[in-house]
């Protein structure tokens, strides 16, 4: 490819890449349980190991990464349990460059927001054009341990500092949260997709992504994720 034209690619993707990625070594026992690995450029890859109970444990010092699997269907509850026993402390999770995370659960949807640019669906072309056969979701919500707590009204969302043409984010439970307890969440997909994108008819579902981010304070994270799955909304 011309350099040129290269160069205007990224510049293109980069608002939605966020950083670049690239596929990481996935743990047998991870793919076992049907999930890929991914890695952000530059960053060194955190550890994600499956546990004796069918979850995920996420390790690492000042590292980062994720991981996803396929997640299809109309959007009701999503419920799981999770625990932090080491993490980053408090961050702002609306800047860049300091916005670690112990922990996040996300949810891709198929289609964009009811307000999305002409110029974020152009990006959103060229960053499907590289990222390969990982079809990119249109909408992400983003449901992190982590931040203040305090970078949005309780219950609300904001946009991700990097990707916030079409990512969202809501603080379930900050870094100060008490750790070494397993804490259970549920979560209402469709209307908060709805409150984080101005409303509209809310897309089918297309992934999850289990995610941590340590690099910017270089500390220790070790926690858990288990038993992700949708439930009838209540």
């Amino acid at each position: 490819m011309d350099r040129r034209l290269a160069a205007f690619v990224l510049l293109m993707a980069a608002p939605l890449l966020g950083a670049a990625v690239s596929p990481g070594r996935t743990n047998a026992d991870v793919a076992a349980l049907g999930w890929r690995k991914m890695e952000w450029h530059g960053i060194r890859p955190a550890d994600f190991s499956a546990t004796p109970s069918g979850g995920i444990r996420v390790r690492g010092r000042g590292e980062g990464g994720f991981i996803f699997r396929p997640l299809s269907g109309a959007a009701t509850c999503l419920a799981w349990r999770w625990r932090v026993d080491a993490g980053p402390p408090v961050t702002d999770l609306t800047r860049r460059g300091g916005d670690d995370r112990a922990l996040a659960i996300s949810v891709g949807f198929s289609e964009f927001g009811p307000a999305v640019s002409f110029v974020t669906r152009t990006q959103h072309t060229v960053a499907q054009a590289s990222a390969g056969d990982h079809r990119l979701p249109r909408s992400v919500l983003s449901y992190v341990w982590g931040g203040t707590g305090r970078e949005a009204a309780a219950g609300t969302f904001f946009a991700s500092p990097w990707t916030g043409a079409i990512t969202r984010i809501r603080v379930l439970r900050p870094a100060e949260a008490p750790r070494g307890q397993w804490v259970e969440e549920r979560v209402d997909l469709a209307a908060d997709w709805r409150l984080a994108f101005g409303g509209g008819e809310v897309p089918t579902l297309q992934e999850v992504v289990i995610s941590s981010d340590t690099e910017d304070s270089g500390a220790a994270v070790d926690a858990q994720v288990e038993n992700i799955r949708l439930v009838p909304c209540r």
